[in-house]
């Protein structure tokens, strides 16, 4: 499996620190608010790709941090008159009520900062012992000049990077690109003891303490937003690599941005969206069929006709999958025909093919619709044997669930009064009673609903 690496800048060949076992860290949200699409675009492809590795055989230990203690959650716990734990915990509730409902699945770990606060403080101080940052009045700065390597992950010099770097009110940092790792308490905000003074962590600092608690001191797999590569990732190198002595990442994977009708999402530009506002319209899962039908590192853009051309596609797959399992109902016994499991291996291949190739989801989907060509040519055969449907559905099944896709029953339940039309019409059918058949399935139609005869059966859907 090949994956572009932010930090070489080239597709490399993944090979897990530990034969067998893919080590992922990723970058999880800031628990104050309800999460928007920009994060779940994360949160999907992160999820596929744990599913895909799990796949193709390896084990995955997968490690998504959960940052309860910040700027934004004081702030917001100030304006709703609450402790930033309860912001915090509430947005964790509501973050895992829009993660399961797009069929991401938990993470084997969701450390909290709040409940790793021993593990970051210890690092912390295992950068002041060893000179690479320094204390001033309860603060404690990352001095980046002791890290000559500063930047090599956005590949930007660090003279370029100091031109656009500035000390805020405040701050009694030696130089304008360094970074806290530990903030000195101010009155009302949330703190702990530390050998530096009663504070809190900053930001960065925690994903190196609980990567390294969590996976080891260096990890397989980096994963986030590109948005995070500067300063975030950046940080995270400098601090996590002068404290062990060791690379942090040997891949570094990094999902592109969203637009909105071609502009960058913001709220001040008003076209800023919730995942639980979307799904209230669109469902949940076109939209993680959106976030995947292009690939990961590309700029995706959200428009109504792209969400409302995901959910047609995901008909076009939830009626294959129930055109199979009606047909295995009526289909006689017999094997798989030989032209069957070439036509699964030809598809297994495809799709194993796009994925090894940079996780390209696009073309990953593409097989999967190539497989349900052949499947809904080979569904009109008279002669196939629930064999042959059989290994159509088992690859079906297994590879939309690598895509974490058709979780939902897919069918919209059929009003009582319409279902009993529908049997008066079979009877009239099978006394040859045509006319009043047709006129049944004219009442049905009106009810704003479609009948279509297969040859499976009998099928209604909503037009």
């Amino acid at each position: 499996m090949q994956i572009y690496n932010t930090m070489t800048r080239k597709k490399e060949e993944l090979k897990p620190v530990t034969e067998g076992i893919v080590k992922i860290y990723c970058c999880g949200p800031t628990v104050y608010n309800l999460i928007h699409i920009g994060n779940a675009r994360a949160l999907c492809v992160f999820d596929t790709l744990r599913r895909y590795l799990e796949f193709r055989g390896y084990k995955v230990l997968y490690v998504q941090n959960f940052t309860d203690v910040d700027d934004k959650i004081i702030k917001k716990a100030n304006e709703l008159g609450k402790t930033a734990l309860e912001v915090s915990e509430n947005a964790i509730k509501e973050y895992f009520v829009d993660a399961e409902g797009l069929n991401v699945r938990r993470a084997d770990v969701h450390p909290k900062v709040t409940e790793n606060m021993d593990i970051i403080i210890d690092i912390v101080k295992t950068l002041v012992d060893k000179g690479y940052a320094y204390v001033v009045d309860g603060d404690v700065y990352f001095e980046t000049a002791k890290f000559p390597e500063y930047g090599k992950l956005s590949h930007q010099p660090l003279d370029d990077l100091k031109a656009g770097a500035r000390i805020e009110v405040g701050e009694k940092k030696r130089d304008p690109m360094d970074f806290a790792v530990w903030k000195a308490a101010k009155p009302g905000e949330p703190y702990w003891e530390s050998p530096f003074g009663k504070g809190r962590p900053g930001w960065h600092i925690e994903c190196s303490a609980m990567s390294r608690h969590y996976i080891g001191d260096t990890i397989d797999i980096h994963g986030g937003g590109a948005d995070l590569i500067f300063p975030h990732h950046e940080n995270e190198i400098a601090q996590s690599e002068c404290a062990t002595g060791c690379a942090l990442a040997n891949i570094w994977m990094h999902n592109g941005m969203l637009n909105v009708d071609n502009k960058k999402m913001s709220k001040s530009a008003g076209n800023f969206f919730l995942v639980r506002d979307m799904a209230a319209k669109f469902g949940y899962e076109p939209i993680r069929f959106m976030l995947l039908s292009v690939h990961y590192r590309s700029q995706l853009n959200y428009t109504v006709e792209v969400i409302e051309s995901c959910k047609a596609a995901l008909t076009r797959l939830y009626n294959c999958r129930g055109a199979m399992e009606r047909a295995l109902e009526h289909a006689p016994d017999g094997e798989a025909s030989g032209a069957a499991l070439e036509n699964v291996k030809t598809a297994r291949e495809a799709f194993i093919k796009a994925m090894d190739d940079d996780f390209n989801t696009a073309d990953g989907i593409a097989a999967v619709f190539e497989l349900v060509r052949v499947i809904n040519t080979e569904l009109n055969s008279a002669e196939i044997t629930k064999g042959t449907i059989s290994a159509y559905l088992n690859e079906f099944t297994a590879l939309t669930n690598v895509l974490g896709l058709l979780y939902n029953k897919g069918e919209e339940e059929i009003p009582a009064e319409v279902a009993e039309l529908l049997e008066q019409r079979k009877a009239a059918r099978r006394a040859k009673d045509f006319a009043t058949a047709d006129a049944l399935r004219d009442k049905i139609t009106a009810m704003g609903y479609i009948v279509e005869e297969t040859r499976q059966g009998t099928v209604v859907k909503k037009a």
